[in-house]
């Protein structure tokens, strides 16, 4: 049998440690543990700050401009317009001399021109073409077409207006009307239908296009062919396709608005028209070379 003194200091001791245990002491000096959920663990750090985006860098290294001079002011409609050249009613102009060249043909050296130029606005406009052939001091062929043009799509107009023939034979006067303008692909086309005195009626046609080889030179094939309703044997033209001119062209731009070139250009005459200038003693077909210059202003 154990005595009772030593069995009290027996239960003593264990309910010391027992409350030791329950208390969570731990050993001074040990770092504290700490369990999960618990209500005295410490918060989180805050989350570390975002880098800047590209966008917030460069607003921060945008220095501002400095403060306008010379401020604007209030000013009216007109004069704000035409400060800025942003009239849509402004009248402009434009003189071009697609073709201004020496050829050499069977009856010699031939100066040839071919021109066009036209003032108004965006959308009517009077329009001036000249295109013609001298051989030794004398106009040979040579007309001119005075028109309105207006515009009704994008990149294309509607003419309408007056031809005169001069040169060799009796002149002629024709109404005209036809459309120019930008086909698929970049082809510059116009088709202008005429009608005459004594019931002649005429049909032009005319395409070229520019291949840009580099920023400056540039390769430029033409054709244009002309047929006639009616014959006219004053001028040496039969009824049909009187003639039909294919051309190939190469210039150096030495600025857009200047630009010599050289060429190689093939015209066939047909029909009654060929006959006519057999009779004469020329050629239906010929080849001839040019050298020429292209300036507009």
């Amino acid at each position: 049998m154990i005595p009772r003194t030593q069995l009290a200091l027996l239960y003593g001791a264990l309910a010391l440690l027992a409350g030791s245990c329950a208390t969570g002491d731990e050993p001074q000096g040990s770092p504290p543990h700490h369990h999960h959920g618990s209500s005295q663990d410490p918060e989180p750090p805050p989350p570390a700050a975002p880098m800047p985006s590209d966008e917030a860098a460069s607003e921060a290294a945008h220095v501002p401009p400095d403060p306008p001079q010379h401020p604007m002011g209030d000013m009216a409609h007109s004069e704000m317009t035409g400060m800025m050249q942003m009239d849509d009613t402004a009248r402009t102009s434009k003189l071009l001399f697609d073709q201004l060249e020496w050829r050499n043909t069977a009856e010699g050296g031939a100066a040839v021109w071919d021109a066009e130029g036209w003032y108004g606005g965006d959308y009517d406009k009077v329009w001036l073409r000249s295109e013609g052939e001298r051989v030794g001091g004398t106009t040979q062929n040579a007309r001119a077409d005075l028109l309105w043009d207006h515009t009704f799509a994008r990149w294309w107009s509607v003419q309408a207006g007056g031809r005169q023939d001069f040169g060799r034979g009796p002149s002629r006067t024709w109404a005209a009307v036809g459309v120019q303008g930008l086909a698929p692909y970049w082809f510059d086309t116009e088709a202008t239908f005429y009608v005459g005195e004594q019931g002649r009626t005429a049909v032009r046609l005319k395409t070229e296009y520019e291949l840009l080889f580099t920023q400056r030179l540039i390769l430029q094939p033409e054709g244009e062919a002309n047929l006639y309703g009616k014959a006219d044997p004053a001028r040496q033209l039969g009824s049909g396709l009187s003639d039909l001119e294919i051309g190939l062209r190469l210039r150096y731009e030495m600025r857009r608005e200047l630009a010599p070139y050289v060429g190689v250009v093939w015209s066939r005459s047909f029909g009654a028209t060929a006959d006519r200038l057999r009779e004469s003693g020329g050629d239906p077909s010929d080849v001839q070379f040019v050298a020429g210059l292209r300036a507009w202003f």
